[in-house]
């Protein structure tokens, strides 16, 4: 068997499924794959959120889930997704939609290390650094 890592997003705020389907919308090649929700009376859920979700975001796969527990931690910037963008409009749009009421934890600039380079923390806690070399 060959050994193979995958970013896992665990959301506490049951909204592991609205994240998912942003991030989808936002990347070419990417797509739902599976999503298993937990059903009425199961237990360790809301009914409806995700128990299990596989997604890809350009062809890297992820998974994520909706925690029914409430953890004293949460996303930080210390992890985040690195997304290199092949054009100006690419890394303005992604920035945009990332970073839309959110404040910037870099903004987009040149830091010496790129061209155009911005680190966000989106709506859902989920921090990202968008860098066109």
């Amino acid at each position: 068997m060959t050994q193979k890592t995958t970013t896992f997003l665990m959301f506490q705020n049951g909204d592991a499924e609205e994240a998912m389907t942003f991030y989808v919308s936002l990347f070419d090649g990417s797509e739902v794959i599976r999503a298993d929700r937990y059903a009425a009376g199961e237990p360790g859920g809301k009914e409806g959120t995700i128990k299990h979700a596989t997604f890809t975001l350009a062809g890297q796969e992820y998974m994520c889930i909706d925690s029914a527990v409430q953890h004293g931690f949460t996303f930080t910037p210390s992890m985040s997704i690195y997304v290199t963008c092949d054009t100006e409009e690419e890394i303005e749009r992604l920035y945009a939609a990332l970073g839309e009421g959110r404040q910037a934890l870099m903004p987009l600039d040149s830091y010496g290390f790129s061209t155009r380079f911005g680190w966000v923390n989106d709506r859902f806690g989920v921090s990202w650094q968008l860098n066109l070399p």
